[in-house]
């Protein structure tokens, strides 16, 4: 049997798509949460304890904390977009690199989940200045 060019160009779609695993997605919320620049939201996925570095701040901090400089940040920063530029992952662990963009400037964000009782939480996050 003889296979047509959209028969192949569909298998290698198909394939890549299970390759690279419907799970790989961030959750929107996180998105959408950086894009409205709402602490609140956004320490709703994060896990107990999170590995903070902001700017010069590097420290772990429980999510309470975590949300009063994440706060302090936006009020300093408001955001005007956020878009993930690259994800990724595989066992119980998933990463996203992303843009932040505010009046002040361009920021890089780096985030890393880890699966606890089966929903991913963040563990880290990272946001800093983008080089210009």
């Amino acid at each position: 049997m003889k296979l047509s060019r959209i028969h192949i160009f569909l298998i290698l779609i198909l394939g890549t798509l299970i390759n690279t695993g419907f799970s790989q997605d961030i959750p929107e919320a996180i998105s959408v949460a950086f894009k409205a620049g709402n602490s609140r939201e956004l320490v709703k996925h994060f896990n107990t304890n999170i590995e903070l570095v902001i700017l010069e701040n590097e420290d772990v901090y429980s999510k309470t904390q975590a949300e009063m400089i994440l706060r302090d940040f936006f009020d300093k920063h408001p955001p005007k977009n956020f878009a993930i530029l690259h994800q990724g992952g595989k066992n119980g662990s998933k990463y996203a690199i992303g843009d932040l963009t505010t009046p002040e400037g361009n920021f890089r964000v780096y985030f890393l989940l880890k699966k606890k009782e089966n929903i991913y939480l963040i563990h880290q996050l990272r946001i800093e200045k983008e080089n210009e």
